[in-house]
């Protein structure tokens, strides 16, 4: 994302142990996006605009869990390393924390349900959203999807997020979809190269 990027909160979606290489759930290259994502960070940071990381953050009876007559195996229950943010993500202090799917009754894959990250977002006059993270087809789709039912611009980060794929094809369905909604989706490195050339057409002017 070069300087010409538009003012707006960064919302990184479930990057957990549990999410990634060797964890209970894990997202086919759910780790490849946490480079990407650590770019994203630092623009955000440097220009000191809000930044928020959602989390499964289950009872250890979660209503989604197979045990439950859930989809899932157990995952992200609150307070075990597999609910912990991935150590190779750099979330500086500021950054605002959503924990979700916190009672055992009810499934929550978007970060605005039984949460108070819409009323955050109001707060401080955000006016669009850029959301990566995991996965795809589940949380990711469903922040986006309430994100765009909320009124909020939202900029889909495409090479920030991976798909479970739990039928072929889901990933691409859901990308999809929200495009579909209205959501926009956006590549860092197509982005930079953009505005790499910008830069070097209005260099040349002057």
């Amino acid at each position: 994302m070069g300087k010409n990027c538009e003012p707006g909160a960064l919302i990184i979606v479930d990057l957990q142990s549990d999410f990634l290489p060797g964890g209970s759930l894990a997202v086919p290259g759910g780790e490849e996006v946490i480079d990407v994502l650590n770019g994203y960070i630092d623009t955000f940071v440097q220009r000191e605009w809000p930044i928020f990381a959602t989390r499964d953050w289950h009872p250890p009876n979660h209503c989604s869990f197979k045990a439950q007559g859930g989809l899932w195996p157990e995952h992200c229950v609150m307070n075990t390393p597999g609910a912990r943010f991935s150590p190779a993500l750099r979330l500086p202090a500021f950054a605002s924390i959503i924990s979700k799917g916190t009672d055992p009754k009810r499934d929550a894959y978007s970060g605005f349900e039984g949460t108070d990250l819409e009323e955050r977002l109001r707060k401080m006059s955000v006016p669009r959203l850029y959301v990566g993270g995991l996965a795809t087809d589940y949380c990711v789709l469903n922040t986006v999807k309430d994100g765009l039912q909320r009124g909020f611009e939202v900029k889909l980060l495409e090479d920030a997020i991976r798909a479970v794929n739990l039928k072929p094809g889901d990933g691409s369905a859901a990308i999809k979809e929200m495009v579909d909604l209205g959501a926009i989706p956006l590549e860092r490195r197509e982005r930079m190269r953009a505005e790499q050339r910008s830069d070097e057409e209005k260099q040349f002017r002057d």
